[in-house]
């Protein structure tokens, strides 16, 4: 997965001896003021803005660059520019209203959001959920996984300027996407996951489908090895440029595949089991020099792993219910409502008034595609929420940035955060 020891040791150090440490995050408080400030004072820098409409940047993101000539001395990550109060919004929503709200956050993956908010709610209602549900959640998110991970295989080639590699990704996620929208209904913001379990069982022939999209994945996850990996001038564009180290990582608080990048095997998966993790097997993948080489590389084998995970929940998936059976949660089956007035009172009352959730706060965190999800709910004992805090990764991975860029060249700039793989809609939510 990772270079040849000499290549990247020799970039690697080069970008370690540029780096200034004590001029990392103390950028600009007044939006920069400070930074064009310091900037003047100097015959060699100049402060130069990137964005927030650069084509390359992922979303709405602006970036401030103190430089010198092309090297990028200090920079900063200026966000706000899509924020559309989905937290507060969360506030004024039912509890099975809210997955249609955060759905929306990290539209690249949005059935994470979707557990996580379920997982929140259904701890404080202390709901069990049927081994069917758990399954299905386990299933469409690693499918999710994949259609994530093959659109940064997409963007990450087109930023790096292998424009064919959009062509070859997009294909293999427009079949993910055909997948979840033969289950869900729809290609993106699925509103699939909710509270209790899910919107609905999973339909006739998914097995056949699911089949065919892993029979197929790993020939043409081959062709990216070709397209990419083993290319010499796509590898001395990302070897050694942006490289970033375990401690940084730890006292960022920084998750995902940049931490695994440095060598730091932690998946939630794995380490802190939700689902039905701790019953299929798998691998986390970890990188060597922390650089954009290995978060590319890392995602890349993320796909196949998720391949055996698919595989293995195709052999085990339990008949069953796909929610729990609870008056209080779960609205009645549509076909009774034609039948009783007490299921068409039940009906409505769940999708007007909502259902009451006890008092207190919880925790609950997911492996999302970009790192440690989480969803920090307080109840009132009311039908909505009193406070709902989502911990986006993209949010947090975003602190990287000045780390990554600084002493690099500013043509890296675009390589570096497309190895990030921020979604700007989870971080200004």
């Amino acid at each position: 997965m990772s270079a040849p020891e000499s290549t990247v040791e020799t970039a690697t150090d080069e970008a370690v001896r540029r780096r200034d440490n004590s001029a990392v995050l103390r950028i600009g408080e007044d939006d920069g003021e400070r930074l064009e400030a310091e900037a003047g004072t100097s015959d060699t820098s100049m402060v130069m803005n990137m964005g927030p409409q650069h084509p390359s940047t992922h979303g709405v993101l602006r970036l401030m660059l103190e430089m010198e000539g092309e090297t990028v001395m200090r920079s900063k990550p200026v966000i706000g520019y899509l924020h559309t109060g989905m937290e507060k919004t969360a506030e004024t929503l039912t509890y099975l209203q809210g997955p249609t709200n955060v759905t929306r956050m990290d539209y690249a993956a949005p059935l994470f959001s979707e557990l996580a908010f379920s997982m929140a709610t259904e701890a404080l209602l202390g709901l069990e959920l049927p081994p069917r549900a758990t399954w299905i959640r386990m299933l469409m998110c690693e499918l999710n996984r994949i259609s994530s991970h093959l659109l940064f295989q997409a963007t990450n080639g087109m930023d790096i300027g292998a424009v064919s590699m959009m062509l070859y990704g997009w294909r293999e996620r427009e079949e993910a996407l055909r997948l979840l929208e033969t289950i869900t209904g729809l290609r993106m913001n699925h509103n699939y996951i909710r509270p209790g379990g899910v919107a609905a069982d999973l339909p006739d022939g998914w097995r056949d489908e699911v089949l065919t999209l892993i029979d197929k994945l790993p020939a043409r996850l081959n062709e990216f090895d070709t397209l990419l990996t083993g290319q010499p001038i796509y590898r001395e564009r990302l070897q050694g440029v942006g490289v970033i180290n375990t401690a940084e990582c730890l006292a960022l608080g920084v998750t995902g595949p940049i931490l695994r990048s440095t060598g730091y095997a932690w998946d939630l998966r794995r380490d802190m089991p939700y689902l039905a993790y701790d019953q299929v097997e798998f691998d986390v993948v970890v990188g060597t020099y922390g650089d954009c080489f290995d978060r590319y590389a890392i995602r890349l084998n993320e796909i196949r792993e998720s391949i055996r995970i698919l595989a293995q929940i195709l052999d085990q998936m339990p008949p069953g219910d796909y929610r729990v059976q609870d008056k209080k949660v779960t609205p009645p089956p549509r076909a009774r409502i034609d039948e009783s007035m007490e299921a068409l009172i039940h009906h409505f009352k769940i999708f007007t008034e909502g259902f009451k959730v006890p008092a207190g706060e919880v925790y609950a965190a997911v492996e999302s595609p970009r790192g440690e999800l989480g969803c920090y709910m307080v109840s009132d004992g009311s039908a909505v929420p009193y406070r709902m805090h989502i911990r986006g990764p993209s949010f947090v991975n975003l602190q990287t940035l000045p780390y990554l860029m600084r002493g690099g060249m500013v043509a890296d700039a675009v390589a570096i955060i497309s190895s990030v793989d921020p979604i700007m809609g989870e971080v200004d939510r």
